[in-house]
């Protein structure tokens, strides 16, 4: 469930290892140089990936120079959050990245470290808070104080740094996707744009889809909303109210880009039928997908034929696009991939909602 970066220094790092390992062991030990008081080749193997491990331990959780952990406090309750914070040296207001972790992880988690990088190199203000840490408790997941404590990071960089509220960005991979679904449909005059990776759209339904595939995350949501499906109208209140599908409606006008790898479901746990159906949601009624369109993508992992397009867009590397659809301001991207955060393609979009929003200044 957890995304992972497409790339990266620990990705090279623990190829790196499995290369060292599958050149070991297959039967190459004996063109290794002998040393006297050399241990046995499978030791060497066990201690050289044990090394590199560590290496890219290192590099993947070292901290990003210039970014500072904080504690952000809570107008909900008073509560103290910690958050990653870079404040940038500028005397002229700047963009915000808000960056949302994913579902079983909180505010260390790198995943978006290619995108914490890029607004250190750039001069953006950046955050990545904590919002209640992992999805598997009812003050988690989607909850009112979910939504405040996203809100007050946004409040807390803008009174810390010069931010430019007319740039301010989110963005969120899995279960950072799901909260920027949700954060565009409860607060879309905050953002300037936002862009979900691989997200889950609607509760009760992927509670259905990992109970059939006795995935953890079933026993997460019910802990999050106070039971199953259906045990009682309360709980099935909560299951609307944390469901971003519930407010996208009010999400129209916001600039919205929704991805997915067209395996996720089959190699990765949520279905693409949730970035398709919220993206419905956004849509004009003619530019809207079919159930049986929506049907045949989800269970195929495949596009139908009728929309079968060629589309070309270097960012997303080899995780080529295979669909794409525009409807007002939302877009929907379903790339050769699984679940999964193409950082190229989120870092392009970055940069392409920064030009847009400058010249349309300019104009």
């Amino acid at each position: 469930m957890d995304g992972a970066p497409s790339s990266g220094r620990a990705n090279s790092l623990s190829l790196l290892t499995k290369a060292l390992i599958f050149t070991f062991d297959s039967g190459h030990e004996r063109m290794m140089p002998y040393f006297p008081f050399m241990p046995p080749p499978r030791i060497l193997v066990v201690a050289v990936g044990l090394v590199c491990w560590v290496c890219s331990y290192t590099l993947a959780h070292g901290k990003t120079k210039g970014v500072s952990e904080v504690k952000v406090p809570s107008s909900s309750d008073g509560s103290l959050q910690w958050t990653r914070f870079f404040v940038p040296s500028s005397s002229e207001p700047v963009p915000l990245v808000v960056i949302l972790h994913s579902w079983s992880a909180n505010w260390k988690q790198t995943l978006h470290r290619p995108i914490e990088n890029y607004c250190v190199k750039k001069g953006w203000a950046y955050i990545h808070p904590d919002f209640r840490g992992p999805n598997r408790r009812p003050q988690a997941t989607g909850s009112a104080l979910v939504v405040s404590d996203i809100v007050d990071a946004v409040e807390f960089a803008c009174r810390k740094t010069k931010v430019d509220r007319k740039r301010v960005f989110l963005l969120g991979t899995s279960g950072g996707g799901y909260a920027s679904l949700l954060m565009a449909g409860k607060r879309p005059g905050l953002w300037a744009g936002v862009s979900a990776w691989v997200p889950i759209s609607d509760l009760r339904a992927w509670h259905k889809e990992c109970k059939a595939k006795r995935l953890k995350y079933a026993r997460d949501i019910e802990l999050s909303c106070g039971g199953v499906p259906g045990s009682s109208p309360e709980v099935d209140r909560e299951y609307v109210n944390r469901s971003p599908l519930t407010f996208l409606k009010r999400a129209k006008g916001v600039n919205l880009s929704i991805n997915a790898g067209i395996l996720d479901g089959h190699k990765g746990s949520v279905p693409i039928s949730h970035s398709l159906l919220a993206f419905n949601e956004v849509a004009r009624a003619e530019d809207r997908l079919s159930m049986e369109e929506i049907g045949y993508f989800t269970e195929k992992a495949k596009v139908p034929e009728s929309l079968v397009r060629e589309i070309t867009d270097s960012s997303f590397g080899r995780k080529v696009p295979v669909f794409r659809r525009t409807s007002a301001s939302a877009t929907v991207t379903i790339f050769q991939g699984g679940h999964e955060l193409v950082a190229s393609a989120a870092l392009a979009w970055l940069e392409d909602e920064n030009k847009r929003i400058l010249k349309g200044r300019n104009e």
